[in-house]
């Protein structure tokens, strides 16, 4: 059995969402973690911040972040693959965190 691996993954969903469709968005996303056999240890917004540079012409961003721990890869790569083609996420980046 191979020892669960953590991650953590942070996103930029678009600024101008309403709160239930970005709530909507979050819960979506954790359970593509969920669904595909990994755990959700924590999942919360960051902040609203200003964007270094424009993203799709936006300014700024909502930042999330998300916890995982995962047995395998299968639920990061779906979660990669579904963040690059939607809409709602500006931006993201998943880091394999060291023991």
């Amino acid at each position: 059995m191979s020892q669960a691996m953590k991650y953590e993954i942070l996103y930029i969903i678009r600024p101008d969402m309403n709160d239930d469709a970005k709530k909507e968005l979050v819960e979506r996303f954790d359970s593509i973690i969920t669904d595909n056999g990994s755990t959700v240890l924590e999942s919360k917004d960051w902040a609203k911040r200003r964007l270094a540079y424009e993203i799709n012409d936006y300014k700024e961003g909502i930042y999330h972040l998300i916890n995982v721990e995962a047995s395998d890869a299968k639920a990061i790569d779906e979660f990669d693959r579904l963040a690059r083609i939607s809409r709602d996420i500006l931006r993201h980046m998943i880091i394999r965190l060291e023991d």
